[in-house]
């Protein structure tokens, strides 16, 4: 079976969004990609209060400047496709209301026919958390639990109840509900693996390397064993390919970096060692939407070519 292989849509401040998100899309899903991806990045401090993923003294990449917000970008996508999956890599979920992001998603998959992946992670900014005036930052692996709860109520059966540490629902009903099962992926690994074995569908792990996510993935089926799991985990595994025309010379290549050519052998490396889905998001490496589809549909070529 073909590994699927998702595309990042562009929702970053060069793009026009009203025209490129549709037009990214349409194209993706002639190419032949089975997804599209959204990520989420409320705001950007100046000056920054923490490091980029909270490591002192790194910076925040420019491209976070005005990024788009992911379920917006991808009800454009939405009503532009007929057939590709609708995805979050990642959603900050603590950042939202539970209710209304259940709801929410709910739209989106009942409009779409079917078509939406939750993937929510807890985040790492406390400005974004401050922003959102939600829950406080150092409750936020409570609060991603809590998200997952409700959206497990608000899309089942009617009447909906739930009684939470800040949700609390009567008996209703609540609609409209999702048109298919919605599966819920985590980012979270190592520590956090629980969280993710015990009440996720699938696992949104970034391509670090080869050998380093092959293990982390042992690292989760043996513990999903050991938790009495029977459904398997499905696995969205997401890259940040570094694009570059020219093939990339240096021998300190880093996974996904280089050419069309390049990324798409590391593709087929992945995809080699058991990984179902990949996201490819070129939005940071490309001038414009023009260039974001003809490297995609390179990069698509390419690596169907070469076995993915």
């Amino acid at each position: 079976m073909a590994t699927a292989l998702g595309l990042g849509l562009p929702q970053n401040h060069q793009y026009d969004l009203g025209r490129d998100v549709t037009d990214v899309a349409r194209a993706a899903e002639r190419i032949g990609y089975e997804s599209l991806w959204a990520y989420e990045r409320a705001l950007f401090p100046e000056p920054a209060t923490q490091g980029l993923y909270g490591m002192p003294g790194v910076p925040w990449p420019d491209s976070y400047r005005g990024v788009a917000e992911p379920l917006v970008t991808l009800a454009l996508a939405a009503a532009a496709t007929e057939r590709v999956r609708l995805g979050t890599s990642v959603l900050v979920a603590p950042l939202h209301g539970p209710f209304q992001l259940a709801k929410a998603l709910a739209t989106l998959d009942a409009a779409s026919g079917g078509r939406v992946l939750a993937g929510f992670g807890t985040g790492w900014s406390v400005d974004e958390y401050a922003a959102a005036g939600t829950r406080p930052f150092e409750e936020r692996g409570r609060a991603l639990d809590e998200v997952i709860a409700v959206c497990r109520a608000v899309w089942g059966p009617d009447p909906v109840t739930y009684d939470g540490e800040t949700t609390r629902i009567a008996p209703a009903v609540v609609g409209p509900k999702p048109a298919r099962p919605i599966l819920i992926f985590l980012a979270a690994g190592g520590k956090r693996a629980l969280r993710l074995v015990d009440h996720a569908d699938g696992w949104l792990p970034l391509a670090t390397g080869i050998e380093e996510v092959t293990a982390q993935r042992h690292a989760l089926r043996a513990l999903a064993a050991e938790r009495g799991r029977t459904e398997p985990i499905r696995i969205a595994l997401r890259s940040n390919p570094q694009y570059t025309p020219e093939p990339y010379e240096g021998d300190d290549r880093a996974p996904f970096q280089g050419d069309a050519e390049q990324i798409a052998e590391d593709l087929a490396a992945y995809a080699a060692n058991g990984f179902e889905e990949i996201i490819v998001d070129f939005q940071q490496s490309v001038r414009d939407a023009h260039e974001l589809k003809d490297v995609a549909a390179e990069v698509y070529e390419r690596a169907r070519a070469a076995g993915v």
